[in-house]
């Protein structure tokens, strides 16, 4: 009986179709490119068949059939394709498995461009199964070929990876050719991550540096195989294991291994219809080998994307892909006396230095790189508890990253002759991130032969557009030269290479009807709303001319140009049309903080936000930064609210951009800020950093939460004349330290008493408190006032 049974299943099941059916693809059938016919799995997860994978071009791909990619919700999530690097074209081309049992996928229906190479002489099909593996196998039950044993960036639950075989993520987002990426067993048998770029290759993940224990990994076993299952549980043979933070559930999954070097285990989550990252390997994605190619550095924000920067002096390769990284616009000279050093603090570049010089001086090292051809900078890293340096000369600028975690500096060099062109200017992009539009692979077909006439008319057109061309650029030219320069056209090159819009005089001049809404007025000049010829709201600053000349006016738009943060004010444009200078911002529905204080329309909750806010904008300037950036002048009149008062730190014309490197010379050329919210630094003329920005934030906060200015008069009760002027700072000193237990109530704006959260204005007054120590080295720096906010506020929810 069993017998039977089992012969009835399997004819059921191995029987020959016509030619094809939804579930499977049986002997002399084929699956057609023009023919939307798809195999489909028979839980319907999974399909099988062509897909676009840009314009006249297409893969054979199994995708999820009803999941949407994490990343188009148009488009299908892909784990496996058969010819990811040989696209066939959109006719002619078809799947077929042929009488001999090889299955083959031919392109036009002339070229073959991928097949199983099996063979087998009784009946074969290829069936798509309930886990996503394509399956060809005969009547006996022996597989002959399945989609498992070939992934491409992705593994699917139950899926193994062995020593055979391995994960090679995709280009980019919408390429889904071969990528730079790849997850391995190495000849330690321990699985890795390896960065296999253009040029060179470098293992990533474990850690390069540690040992096979230190990474928690063993190489002593005789086996190379990873595996997870649908409920979250991954496990490999060198001791890899990790679960999913939704571990226990059993839904769809795979881990993928992403074109920025990172591998992701994904979860599908049913309510949201979308895919959730579960687990990942890597916490610091500037961490990822080759993420912004050669000469290039990587920069992360927490909450916004991985960005990419040249490094000074350099240009990018390929305007549109960062793995070729950025190439030199400079000859360096081996004359050691033509070169010079740019500092770039907290900035490590992994890997390839040309020996390891341990307890050099910062000259010694600096002289071995000048006197060395192939040096292309230095990094040098002192260690404080033990006095101890280490030099390391570097022959290739790879795996550049910024981390306030780093304890060194990398030592760029640059030809003197151009030094000051370089340093002033660096290019920085964002990693694609979002998907904007689906890049398409161009597929172009080219015939064997072209006819000879076509080719004269083709080559005869491409001359005459090229001389037609040539003619319009020597009359350009000549026009340029004849007209008379006003000074917009002598600065428009400083500055073009900033990417905002350059405006006319004229232009702006419309757009405020002739400056007569003026909503602001500082040192610099007068703030005034406008609206741009596109309706775009904006708040223009016209800048006195006696107060800030064409240098600072400059510095203040390459400083605002390298910045991109939710709490900083956002700059759209500037205008240098002759003596007039002005800049266009994006314009702030709420005004000032100063305003808003004199006007009371600030709850305890806003003035907590706010305080939050704004200690984000200035950590990020301190320490986020290409450049090293000081406000100098952080006050309530310089935090503007939008229209949910959320905080933008604005006006950086009294920035100072410093190297950290060399804080402790720092000078200052005269005094800047505003009396009440100086440190004493700058009277006492002691070396300026950042703790001046920190001093300024603790008075503000302090102003915002009392409700009085930095100064507050003191008058004498009997004659009831004011006789002094006492620092808000000693006021709330003497009532914190005073015998009145609800100190907190005394000083609170009178205004707020009865409707604010008293816990949280005491953490505000404390954490200001701090912020305005008299000793700059008592102060915490910003980004620890961030911190202290945060874990403040997750205690209170």
């Amino acid at each position: 009986m069993a017998t039977t049974i089992l012969f009835l299943l399997s004819f059921a099941l191995f029987a020959p179709f016509s030619s094809l059916t939804p579930e499977a693809m049986s002997k002399g059938a084929s699956l057609s490119v023009e023919d939307p016919e798809v195999l489909i799995s028979p839980n319907g997860v999974f399909s099988a068949g062509f897909y676009s994978v840009g314009d006249n071009a297409f893969c054979f791909a199994i995708w999820f059939s009803k999941l949407p990619s994490h990343v188009d919700s148009h488009a299908n999530t892909i784990v496996w394709t058969a010819n990811r690097d040989q696209p066939v074209n959109g006719k002619s081309s078809k799947l077929s498995l042929l009488k001999n049992g090889n299955l083959i996928l031919t392109d036009a229906g002339k070229f073959t461009v991928w097949a199983t190479d099996t063979f087998s002489l009784s009946f074969v099909q290829l069936f798509l199964f309930n886990t996503g593996n394509l399956v060809l196998r005969n009547t006996e039950g022996v597989i002959l070929w399945e989609s498992f044993d070939f992934p491409t960036d992705t593994l699917l639950p139950h899926q193994l990876l062995t020593r055979n075989t391995k994960l090679v993520s995709s280009r980019s987002q919408t390429n889904y050719s071969s990528g730079f990426y790849e997850l391995f067993y190495d000849n330690d048998n321990l699985l890795r991550l390896l960065f296999n770029g253009p040029d060179v290759s470098s293992t990533y993940w474990p850690d390069p540096w540690l040992v096979s224990w230190e990474a928690g990994r063993t190489s002593y076993n005789n086996s190379r195989i990873a595996v997870f299952n649908s409920m979250g549980n991954f496990s490999s043979s060198d001791d890899l294991t990790f679960k999913s933070a939704d571990y226990g559930a059993v839904l769809h999954r795979r881990l993928t291994l992403g074109y920025d070097g990172n591998l992701r285990l994904y979860s599908w989550e049913e309510g949201k219809r979308t895919w959730v990252v579960s687990w990942q390997a890597i916490q610091k994605p500037c961490t990822i080998h080759g993420a912004c190619g050669a000469n290039s550095l990587c920069n992360y924000v927490n909450g916004s994307n991985r960005k990419c920067s040249c490094l000074p002096g350099y240009k990018m390769k390929n305007r549109t892909d960062w793995g070729y990284g950025c190439e030199p616009e400079f000859d360096l000279s081996c004359n050691k006396n033509e070169s010079i050093f740019q500092l770039l603090s907290t900035v490590e570049f992994y890997g390839y230095d040309f020996g390891f010089f341990p307890n050099y001086t910062f000259d010694q090292c600096t002289n071995l790189c000048l006197e060395a051809c192939n040096c292309r900078a230095f990094q040098y890293t002192y260690h404080e508890d033990t006095g101890s340096s280490n030099c390391y000369p570097k022959t290739l600028l790879l795996n550049g990253y910024r981390s306030s975690d780093f304890k060194g500096d990398i030592y760029l060099k640059l030809p003197k002759s151009k030094y000051n062109s370089y340093v002033n200017h660096a290019e920085e992009f964002g990693l694609v991130c979002s998907n904007e539009g689906t890049i398409k692979l161009a597929r172009i077909y080219v015939k064997n032969r072209v006819n000879g006439t076509v080719k004269f008319m083709l080559w005869f057109a491409c001359g005459v557009g090229g001389l037609e061309v040539l003619c319009i650029f020597v009359v350009g030219c000549l026009l340029i030269r004849t007209r008379k320069c006003s000074g917009a056209d002598k600065q428009g090159y400083i500055i073009a290479a900033t990417g905002f819009k350059k405006f006319t005089y004229a232009e702006l001049k419309r757009a405020t009807k002739g400056f007569t809404e003026e909503i602001g007025r500082g040192a610099c000049g007068a703030v005034y709303k406008g609206v741009l010829s596109d309706k775009r709201v904006v708040a223009i600053k016209r800048l006195n001319e006696a107060n800030q000349g064409e240098g600072e006016f400059l510095a203040e738009i390459s400083i605002i140009g390298r910045i991109n943060h939710m709490n900083l004010i956002e700059m759209w444009g500037y205008c240098a049309d002759g003596k007039h200078r002005l800049l266009v911002y994006e314009y702030m529905e709420h005004g000032s903080l100063a305003k808003n204080l004199l006007a009371g329309t600030l709850d305890w909750e806003k003035m907590f936000e706010i305080a939050q806010g704004t200690a984000k904008g200035l950590a990020y300037l301190h320490e986020d930064c290409l450049e090293w950036v000081l406000h100098c002048d952080v006050k309530p009149q310089n935090i503007l609210l939008d229209s949910n008062y959320h905080p933008k730190v604005a006006d950086f014309g009294l920035s100072k951009l410093q190297n950290r490197g060399v804080l402790p010379n720092s000078i200052f050329s005269k005094i800047r800020g505003t009396r009440g919210y100086m440190a004493p630094e700058w009277i006492f003329n002691l070396p300026i950093t950042s703790k001046v920005d920190v001093y300024s934030y603790g008075i503000v906060v302090l102003e915002m939460v009392t409700g009085k200015g930095p100064t507050r008069s003191v008058h004498d009760i009997n004659e009831g004349v004011e006789i002094e002027h006492e620092r808000l700072v000693t006021w709330v000193r003497e009532k914190k330290n005073g015998e009145v237990a609800n100190w907190i109530e005394d000083i609170i704006d009178p205004t707020m008493v009865a409707r604010c959260d008293m816990g949280k204005m005491e953490i505000l007054v404390e954490m200001a408190l701090q912020c305005v120590e008299e000793d700059k080295d008592a102060r915490p720096t910003m980004s620890q006032v961030v911190e202290m906010l945060l874990h403040h506020e997750n205690d209170h929810h």
